[in-house]
């Protein structure tokens, strides 16, 4: 009776022991997919960095998403404008979004002048008139991974560019040349990958 005893207790224990692993391997399952997130890394994080010193994400031109700008007057003709985004492939993170590189998903950074007026997770803003003085200026657009990474093709940013000129009579839209890239839904409107100096323009400048 003592080996049947001894039988029982031994096939307990390993009983014990491949429930306590099972139990192991799905806690560890639903650690890794609990955000529903893949793993595995998004693009090529780059040494080349943006004014701001965030470094590029480099992905591959057919998973870049695209961005394309344009910029107006207000009617109401108190001398702000009106910026609107027309995406590809992209969707605004809302805030609080965990800090992760997710294809196709992020935030967009808005400069006048290579300086930085806000970040958008709309596709509409409204320049107010004093960041818009007299003169000649260049708006621009770039998009942004939720980790503060850019995303980029072939080293170059994916941002848009538009030139306004805004005088104390009137308001004018001053054209900017339009790459070969590929054309988004707006009207005249493209997306762009352009390093920073001197950035190839697309999109319908106002």
């Amino acid at each position: 009776m003592s080996w049947m005893r001894s039988l029982l207790a031994a096939l307990a224990v390993c009983v014990l022991l491949l429930t306590g692993t099972a139990g192991c391997g799905s806690d560890g399952a639903r650690q890794q997919g609990e955000d529903g997130l893949s793993p595995s890394p998004v693009g090529k994080v780059l040494d080349d960095t943006d004014g701001e010193g965030r470094h590029y994400r480099e992905v591959d031109e057919d998973d870049a998403p695209g961005v394309g700008i344009e910029v107006q007057p207000d009617p109401d003709g108190d001398g702000s404008w009106d910026v609107t985004l027309t995406l590809r492939d992209f969707r605004f993170s809302p805030a609080g979004s965990k800090a992760q590189a997710v294809a196709g998903r992020g935030l967009a950074h808005l400069f006048v002048d290579e300086r930085l007026v806000t970040r958008l997770r709309t596709p509409a803003y409204r320049l107010a008139p004093g960041l818009v003085p007299r003169g000649t200026h260049q708006v621009t657009v770039r998009l942004y991974a939720d980790d503060g990474t850019v995303w980029a093709v072939d080293g170059q940013p994916v941002e848009s560019t538009a030139a306004i000129t805004a005088s104390e009579a009137e308001t004018t839209r001053t054209p900017t040349p339009t790459p070969s890239s590929p054309a988004l839904s707006a009207p005249g409107a493209g997306f762009r990958t352009g390093g920073q100096g001197s950035p190839d323009r697309a999109g319908k400048a106002s």
